[in-house]
C-alpha cells in the first residue's frame, strides 16, 4: 500500500475509533438517564447503512464519510421545540443527569486510555524505553572513533575525561566539549575494567561525538496485575498534567507551535502502527488522553464549554439563555476550525 494512503487510512481509523468511543460515552449516559437519543452516527454525509432496533428511538447509522461520529440527543438543539412535559428530553432532565451526560464522553476516553495501559502492563508489552543506567553501549557507529578504539555493544562507560559517568546525558556532557581533543575513557567489559582508552571525539557541528548509542531498556516491565492497575490510573493523569502544562506554555508564548494537526498526527499513528501492535496501542492511548483532556477544556463548542454553562446554572439556579449559548458555541467552532486549518497548513508547508 502507498505510504500516504496507509497514513491516511490508519489515521482515519484511529481517530474514528476514539471518537466513536467518546460519543458512545455520551450515548450510554443519556440512555442511562432515560434521555431519547435520536441518532448515533458513525461518519458524516449520506447514509450507507442504518439500523433501528425494535422499540428503540435510536437510529444507528454509518455514513458515506466514515470519519468521526456524533450522537443526537432529543432537546439539545436550541432550535427544537421542547415540550416541558416530555420526560425524555435533555432539557427536562436534572442538572446532575445533564452534567454526567456531557462529561461521559471525555470519561470514556480516559477509561479507554486506562484499559490500554492495563492491558499492555499485564502482557508486559508497554513500549516506552529509556537509556540504561549505568551508561551501557547499545550500538557502535561503524568507523566512528569509538569503533576504531575497539568499543563493543554491552561495554559500560564509567569515566570520561576524569568525570564519573552514570548515564548517557553525562557522557554527552563530558564529550561534547572535547571535539578533536584526545580524551581518556574508562570502560568495563563483562564486569572487568579495560585499560584506559584514549579516544578523540569527532567534530560534529562543534560538538564532540565518539559514535556510541546507549542501550535502551523497557521503562515498565513485569508489573503484574496490581501495578498495572495503579499505572493505568497514574499514567493518564500524568499525561494530562503534562499536556495542560504544554498548553499553558503555548498560551504564554502566544504560539501554536506545540499543536499538531491531522498531518502530524497521521505520521505519529502510521509510525506507531509500523512498529507493531503495542506501539500502535500506546499512541492510541496517548491520543485518547489528549482527546479527553481537550474536550474538558472550558472552551466554547467543547464538552468543557457546555459544562461551564451547566456550572453557571448550578450556581445561579437558573439556566443560561439558550440562544446566547448556541451563539457562543458557534463562535467556538469557527475558532477551532481556524486553528485546525492553520496547524494543518503549517504541517504540510512548514
Amino acid at each position: 500500500m502507498d505510504s500516504l494512503a496507509f497514513k491516511v487510512l490508519i489515521t482515519v481509523f484511529a481517530l474514528s475509533v476514539l471518537i466513536i468511543i467518546h460519543e458512545g460515552g455520551h450515548y450510554l449516559a443519556a440512555r442511562a438517564f432515560g434521555m431519547r437519543v435520536l441518532r448515533y452516527s458513525i461518519g458524516f454525509g449520506p447514509t450507507l447503512f442504518r439500523y433501528q432496533p425494535k422499540g428503540s428511538p435510536t437510529v444507528f447509522q454509518v455514513a458515506v464519510i466514515p470519519f468521526l461520529a456524533y450522537v443526537q440527543i432529543a432537546g439539545m438543539n436550541p432550535n427544537e421545540d421542547v415540550d416541558p412535559d416530555d420526560p425524555e428530553l435533555y432539557p427536562n432532565k436534572s442538572l446532575f443527569a445533564r452534567v454526567t451526560t456531557i462529561a461521559a464522553g471525555p470519561l470514556a476516553n480516559y477509561l479507554t486510555a486506562s484499559a490500554i495501559v492495563f492491558a499492555l502492563g499485564v502482557t508486559n508489552t508497554l513500549p516506552p524505553m529509556q537509556p540504561a543506567e549505568p551508561m551501557q553501549v547499545g550500538h557502535v557507529v561503524p568507523d566512528s572513533p569509538a569503533a576504531q578504539a575497539g568499543l563493543q555493544e554491552g561495554d559500560v562507560i564509567v569515566v570520561a575525561d576524569g568525570t564519573e559517568i552514570r548515564n548517557v546525558s553525562e557522557l554527552i556532557d563530558a564529550t561534547s566539549s572535547r571535539a578533536g581533543q584526545p580524551t581518556v575513557y574508562v570502560v568495563e567489559r563483562n564486569g572487568r575494567a579495560l585499560p584506559p582508552l584514549t579516544i578523540t571525539p569527532a567534530d560534529n557541528g562543534g560538538r564532540g561525538q565518539i559514535g556510541v548509542g546507549a542501550k535502551m531498556m523497557p521503562l515498565y516491565e513485569n508489573l503484574g496485575v496490581w501495578d498495572s492497575a495503579k499505572l493505568s490510573i497514574a499514567l493518564p493523569y500524568q499525561m494530562t498534567v503534562a499536556q495542560l502544562t504544554g498548553l499553558a506554555q503555548m498560551v504564554e508564548r502566544r504560539s501554536t507551535e506545540g499543536i499538531g494537526g491531522p498531518v502530524m498526527m497521521g505520521k505519529m499513528v502510521a509510525d506507531a502502527a509500523s512498529a507493531g501492535l503495542p506501539a500502535f496501542l500506546w499512541i492510541l492511548m496517548f491520543i485518547s488522553v489528549a482527546l479527553g483532556m481537550f474536550n474538558l477544556l472550558p472552551f466554547p463548542a467543547l464538552d468543557g464549554g457546555r459544562l461551564i454553562f451547566l456550572g453557571y446554572e448550578a450556581v445561579t439556579r437558573r439556566r443560561a439563555n439558550e440562544r446566547f449559548e448556541m451563539a457562543v458555541h458557534a463562535l467556538g467552532i469557527v475558532f477551532l476550525l481556524g486553528v485546525m486549518i492553520l496547524v494543518t497548513y503549517r504541517d504540510i508547508f512548514g
